[in-house]
């Protein structure tokens, strides 16, 4: 599939887009919280990678680690135009909040809420953290994978991921301490999980 994509046939781009589509939406939103934006990165994604497609190397494997490494880029800037916005926002005069006593809306409202505390502990994470953390736990790529992804070296990556899981733990513990206010981080301890979560060794 390397060379076809490579040399723009379409059909080959079309099976592309149906065996890593979901991958890429999935990782999308890991990193962004939000379905929407993801919907964005992954057309995105694949819109740069159909522009990009002539630089693909000939020799390599899976094409997913290219594909998560766009998006990752995608996601990132995302993340800023969101603080840029929400910045924006808050310089302005906020309009009275009316609260929505539906009960069929309870349980969306739990799950933003610990989404909002997961991106709350990915928030205080360096870019270079969240990025190898986000393709080697939650995108299940290998360190090998993840290195091919950034354009890094292998050692970069188990480095960064190391700091990630690390500051993760300690974001947890200072939870449990009472030391971070609970507003900043949520339910910690969901954080402590995915630090823990394991990663795929290097294939062959």
């Amino acid at each position: 599939m390397r060379e076809r994509v490579r040399a723009g046939e379409r059909d080959a781009f079309a099976e592309l887009f149906e065996r890593y589509a979901q991958a890429v939406h999935q990782h999308a939103f890991w990193l962004t919280g939000d379905r929407a934006s993801a919907e964005d990165i992954m057309s995105e994604t694949f819109l740069t990678a159909w522009q990009g497609r002539t630089r693909l190397r000939d020799d390599g494997g899976s094409l997913r680690p290219w594909l998560l490494g766009i998006a990752t880029h995608k996601a990132e800037n995302a993340r800023r135009g969101l603080r840029r916005r929400l910045a924006f926002l808050a310089r302005q005069r906020q309009p009275p909040v009316v609260e929505d006593f539906a009960p069929a809306v309870a349980g969306r409202i739990d799950d933003a809420r610990r989404l909002a505390a997961v991106q709350g502990a990915l928030d205080r994470l360096r870019r270079p953290e969240r990025e190898v953390l986000g393709l080697c736990v939650w995108s299940g790529l290998d360190y090998r994978q993840a290195a091919q992804a950034l354009g890094v070296p292998v050692g970069t990556v188990r480095s960064r991921l190391s700091r990630a899981r690390a500051r993760l733990a300690r974001f947890a513990d200072e939870f449990e301490a009472g030391t971070e206010p609970r507003g900043a981080c949520g339910e910690m301890r969901s954080e402590a999980a995915l630090a823990a979560l394991p990663v795929r060794e290097e294939t062959a």
